[in-house]
């Protein structure tokens, strides 16, 4: 039996997300072709299988989609720009982070040149691309999603949320907000516990189960804010306040930087002071609209 021949796929940007999404696709048997702006980072990859390309120019003469990994939206016009003429007719992926509506312009810019256009945001680290738990959201051409599908699972869970190029990365944003604000934290309990000698890696194994058991109320916390119900809670925005407060009165004693919980307080000072303090902590949410 002959063996299906796979898409070829040209990667342009070999940072470290670049080159696990090449590695992959490389090992799955996916004949791809690398370019990065420095050259040097393509040793693994060539021999691997790899081809390298020496310009722009030569990466997206080569057959199949082009994924685009760059550092941000100015770096996709800096390396795409002097060859837009060049992608007619041609399929573009960009998995560089770029907010929502630079996906949309980029979007529209490519559709300028005759070129369809899919965006996508990675919610994974290197280490993920191709093992289980990793997953790109996509948006834009759909087209494009269906005829890559099969090459782009081999990289991640691929998901598509319509033609809207921005949506994507606004949920890509959104999910990489909620993990700094945790990351955050994180770095501010672990200054805590050192006070008190309490190593960063210790602090961690508990912080993560801790976490990990609070992350459960947050598909009932979307209901209560989608229905506003807030008058009902089990806990109010005043019980929050008192426990903020005594967070900030411990970080200070502890000579901990109080960068990360003191705007949490503010915003329930706030709303105390507006004289919503019965009403439930996930009325928090309409202070950020």
């Amino acid at each position: 039996m002959a063996e299906t021949t796979k898409t070829p796929v040209t990667i342009l940007g070999l940072g470290a997300m670049g080159q696990a999404l090449a590695a992959t696709l490389l090992k799955a048997g996916v004949p791809t072709t690398v370019w990065n702006r420095t050259p040097g980072k393509d040793a693994e990859l060539l021999a691997s299988g790899a081809v390298t390309a020496a310009t722009v120019a030569e990466a997206i003469g080569a057959d199949g989609p082009i994924i685009a990994v760059l550092l941000d939206h100015a770096s996709v016009h800096a390396t795409l720009d002097p060859v837009a003429d060049r992608l007619a007719g041609r399929q573009l992926i960009n998995l560089t982070s770029t907010a929502p509506e630079e996906a949309r312009e980029l979007a529209a810019w490519a559709a300028g040149y005759d070129c369809a256009y899919l965006d996508g945001g990675i919610m994974a680290v290197p280490p993920m691309i191709g093992q289980p738990g990793a997953s790109i959201l996509y948006s834009g051409s759909r087209a494009v999603f269906d005829a890559h599908r099969e090459t782009l699972e081999l990289l991640a869970a691929a998901e598509y949320f319509g033609e809207d190029a921005g949506f994507a990365s606004t949920y890509d944003f959104a999910l990489l907000a909620t993990m700094y604000a945790m990351f955050g934290g994180f770095l501010h309990g672990a200054a805590m516990m050192r006070s008190v000698g309490v190593p960063a890696a210790e602090f961690g194994r508990r912080a993560a189960a801790w976490v990990t058991a609070m992350a459960q109320s947050l598909p009932h916390q979307g209901d209560v804010i989608d229905t506003a119900a807030y008058t009902d809670p089990v806990q109010s925005i005043a019980f929050h306040k008192a426990a903020l407060d005594a967070i900030n009165r411990a970080s200070r004693d502890a000579n901990v930087a109080l960068d990360f919980v003191a705007p949490m307080k503010t915003v329930l000072d706030r709303q105390v002071a507006d004289g919503r303090g019965a009403l439930g902590f996930e009325r928090t949410f309409e202070e950020l609209l």
